[in-house]
């Protein structure tokens, strides 16, 4: 007899489940960043584990990130995300992310769901993305630029469009011009009330945005701060995309997980605190604060402001947990004696 048993869920469970739901996901991060707020989570920070000695050694040969963690509410569930990352992987057809999700109860600590959290991770990010455009964009932005036509394009646009659907045009820049083209057709089909278009022109793109969404493997910035209108939203989703000028005129900085963000030690912000240029307490809010009303988010339309984001293991823990639930509830998924007498 089985003492415990543990549930396998794969990647179309998880999307069958709601991990492919972006209004769920988006709810499921607001949720974290609340409840990281209120200390209702347990975080120990990332475990990374690089192939190569620089930056740009761990672009080309990838890394495996341990990223374990608690989160309290009505999620009430520990577990681990485990995510490799092969930058080189589309030259063998495969996806540059996997990642698995080991969900433990809290209480015994024995593990309860191992599930793939491809879908999730991606889904996850561009819901972050979603959560910082909802509380400092705009309200009534129309023009988006997003540089970077891979894998977290698609979810970046998806959570923006849900958080401002004023939104009618966007521009896509890549270094190459065929992923580019290969996004905005994907846009064209999917909202066919957005004007997608790929661009080399990086610099007009940007003077017309009022979001910039920058989801780039890039260790060399290349968004200037000098091209951003006034309301302008820039968002330094990934490395080191942005120069430092886009911080300085920014009215608002604002970044998820601020101790995260120095640790990571890849962003324009991050960078700027490390040589002196940027102190803790210019920094305006962690999006926790803003979400949960303690911070203002966009206060007018004339604000610059730029956000940072790293992410973290609970989120995809809360999102697994949801869905873990829901399995639960359904009966779906294979389960599997794990501890026998």
């Amino acid at each position: 007899m089985s003492k415990a048993d543990i549930l396998f869920l794969n990647n179309k469970a998880m999307d069958e489940l709601g991990a492919a739901s972006m209004e769920e996901v988006i709810h499921d991060v607001e949720r974290v960043y609340v409840l990281t707020q209120a200390g209702d989570v347990i975080a120990p920070g990332k475990c990374v584990m690089r192939w190569g000695k620089t930056v740009e050694d761990e672009n080309v040969l990838g890394r495996i990130n341990a990223m374990p963690g608690y989160i309290g509410g009505e999620y009430d569930m520990a577990g681990i995300k485990w995510i490799g990352s092969g930058p080189m992987n589309y030259k063998k057809g495969l996806p540059r992310a996997s990642v698995t999700i080991i969900l433990n109860d809290p209480d015994t600590k024995i593990p309860l769901c191992v599930a793939d959290g491809t879908k999730v991770s991606t889904m996850r990010t561009g819901a972050s993305g979603g959560v910082a455009i909802k509380h400092l964009a705009k309200k009534d932005a129309s023009v988006m630029t997003i540089c970077g036509a891979g894998a977290q394009a698609p979810t970046q646009f998806e959570a923006a469009y849900i958080a401002r659907p004023s939104l009618n045009t966007l521009y896509i820049y890549d270094i190459r011009m065929e992923n580019a083209q290969r996004f905005a057709d994907f846009i064209t089909a999917q909202y066919p009330g957005v004007k997608a278009i790929p661009t080399s022109d990086v610099e007009a793109a940007v003077r017309e945005s009022d979001i910039i969404d920058c989801v780039t493997l890039a260790s060399e910035p290349f968004i200037k701060g000098e091209w951003l209108k006034p309301g302008a939203l820039v968002m330094n989703m990934a490395d080191y995309e942005v120069d430092n000028e886009c911080v300085k005129r920014s009215s608002k900085v604002v970044v998820d997980y601020w101790e995260n963000v120095k640790h990571r030690m890849i962003s324009t912000v991050a960078l700027m605190w490390k040589d002196g240029l940027f102190k803790d307490e210019e920094l305006h809010a962690e999006l926790g604060q803003i979400v949960n009303g303690s911070k203002p988010g966009r206060e007018n339309d004339e604000e610059i402001i730029y956000f940072n984001a790293v992410g973290a293991g609970i989120m995809d823990i809360a999102v697994t947990a949801r869905c873990y639930k829901n399995a639960k509830a359904a009966g779906k998924g294979i389960c599997l004696p794990f501890w026998e007498e």
